[in-house]
């Protein structure tokens, strides 16, 4: 692939280690997941019964491997991202032929990336490189061995063995919630992977309800995110959370507005000048500090909705009391 002007612009994070993109929420959030009793035991009991040799050979017969030859440009752009975050060894890219419109990066020991087909029909080739640069920030984070620790309890003792999977629900709840903070740490790393917000950005929309031939204005949705943040009443709050329980990602809106509060941090612009930690360097920050600047983001959401309920009772009282007025005045 040839050098364009935008390449010479693009910095290369020399040995950037992958906490200086990772959400507090998502260090915070595994490291609790750690903590629950008997995790590491089912870690251990499920690894036995399945390995990486099976998951790879799933994909090596049922999708087509990148290479200069097989979706070149695909495997061009995941070499450019893996240039930028500076890592030696690109994973393996698998494009799997799906109408859902997604990605995942699986495995244990050695990781690969696998991109619905029909993500390519509908993203721009950019928005796919901010895909392949948030897939590879997953595997930098370490976060692929409890993702395919996750696919294995949803797919084969959730649906298949209904009393182990009455028994794991703890932990498939936990681990879907680390999950879901773990998408935030990723998208920043496909941004740092492109290094152009509005490109990936424009990925998050596109994977919430892009379409083909369909063009669809950023600004817009930008503005729907602000709104979905900021608007509703106590029973839309409610809504809000008991809607993501069974989700393994975050809604789109709520990580376009994670990534513009992230850039508005003045975070992202710390990393592109140099100021980041290097693979090797002791880790300044402790659980403790994660958990208290993810407990602050948690308060902040507390807060809002104690402020809906306080506004929600004050309307009620209101109605209550014309109501009386009314029947007494009657």
């Amino acid at each position: 692939m040839m050098a364009t002007d935008e390449d010479s612009q693009r910095r290369i994070l020399t040995q950037i280690a992958a906490v200086a993109w990772e959400h507090p929420a998502d260090r915070a959030a595994l490291n609790a997941l750690r903590r629950i009793p008997g995790f590491d035991l089912v870690l251990r009991k499920i690894f036995a019964l399945f390995g990486e040799r099976a998951l790879r050979l799933a994909f090596k017969a049922n999708a087509v491997r990148t290479s200069e030859n097989q979706y070149a440009r695909v495997h061009a752009r995941l070499a450019r991202v893996c240039e930028v975050l500076d890592v030696e060894k690109p994973p393996e890219c698998y494009i799997s032929q799906t109408p859902i419109v997604n990605a995942g990066a699986v495995g244990f020991g050695e990781p690969f990336i696998v991109l619905n087909s029909s993500m390519l029909e509908i993203l721009s080739e950019d928005e796919v490189e901010a895909v392949l640069g948030h897939e590879v920030g997953h595997i930098l984070s370490g976060h692929v061995l409890y993702r395919t620790l996750l696919i294995l309890v949803l797919n084969l003792v959730i649906l298949r063995y209904t009393l182990a999977g009455l028994a794991l629900r703890p932990i498939l709840m936990a681990l879907m919630e680390w999950y879901r903070k773990s998408e935030l740490s990723s998208d920043r790393a496909g941004l740092l992977a492109v290094q152009n917000p509005r490109i990936a950005m424009s990925a998050l929309m596109q994977l919430a309800g892009g379409t083909r031939g369909i063009s669809l204005d950023l600004d817009e949705f930008i503005a729907q995110s602000d709104e979905y943040r900021a608007g509703g009443d106590l029973l839309d709050a409610v809504y809000k959370v008991l809607n993501v329980l069974g989700q393994t990602h975050p809604f789109a809106v709520i990580r376009v507005a994670e990534l513009r509060d992230w850039i508005e941090s003045g975070e992202y612009d710390r990393v592109l000048s140099g100021e980041y930690q290097r693979r090797g360097e002791k880790d300044d920050r402790p659980y403790h500090e994660d958990l208290r600047a993810a407990m602050k983001g948690y308060q902040e959401g507390a807060r809002e909705i104690f402020d809906e309920v306080d506004a929600a009772v004050d309307r009620l009282r209101g109605r209550l009391t014309d109501a009386f007025k009314g029947r007494k005045e009657g």
